[in-house]
């Protein structure tokens, strides 16, 4: 999931949570609360008598309604969990042609990439994460390039160089790359 998507999707449920949870909390105190809001005061209750006899007289309800609430539970521990995945790669296999393997780390293998990827002309920063399977890494690439820069130039290089060696010493069959380009901003001086 996209990080300002999933940030906007926690703030929203949190801020609904939390209307939701003050009314009852304020319901309950007896505090005023909006003649449309179902609960008025301490004495209220989510179904009435009435309503819970009615539909327990069908057969698909509550297996239904626990069903529900378990895919509701189900996907809510999944986006919890889903927030303590890490989104690089804390270390790579790497496997000789002798059958032997050993783990190369993940940020060792974007410092050497980063480095290489600045020695590029007209470059100025590079970012660089590996993220994806332990067994087929994939490169997410920001490059911040100088005004005299040539992106079809060094987006040629960069592949033909800095991947190309990051593939091979890594002992990879691929290292597919997401490479996103930004021309730094240049500033008018004023000359005295």
């Amino acid at each position: 999931m996209l990080p300002a998507a999933n940030r906007v999707l926690l703030g929203l449920t949190g801020l609904v949570l939390l209307a939701a949870g003050g009314a009852v909390v304020a319901a309950a105190l007896g505090a005023g609360v909006p003649s449309w809001w179902p609960w008025s005061g301490p004495d209220d209750v989510l179904l009435t008598q009435r309503a819970r006899q009615h539909w327990r007289a069908e057969s698909w309800w509550w297996p239904t309604v626990v069903a529900a609430l378990a895919a509701m539970l189900l996907l809510s521990l999944w986006w919890l969990l889903a927030q303590f995945r890490r989104s690089r790669l804390a270390e790579i296999l790497v496997e000789s042609p002798d059958g032997e393997g050993a783990q190369l780390r993940g940020r060792a293998l974007e410092s050497v990439l980063i480095g290489e990827a600045e020695d590029l002309d007209g470059v100025a920063r590079a970012q660089i994460a590996v993220h994806g399977r332990p067994t087929a890494p994939k490169a997410r690439v920001r490059l911040l390039l100088e005004p005299y820069a040539s992106p079809v130039e060094t987006l040629h290089r960069l592949a033909a160089e800095a991947l190309t060696h990051a593939r091979t010493s890594a002992g990879l069959a691929a290292l597919p790359a997401e490479v996103r380009l930004r021309a730094e901003k240049h500033h008018a001086r004023r000359v005295v």
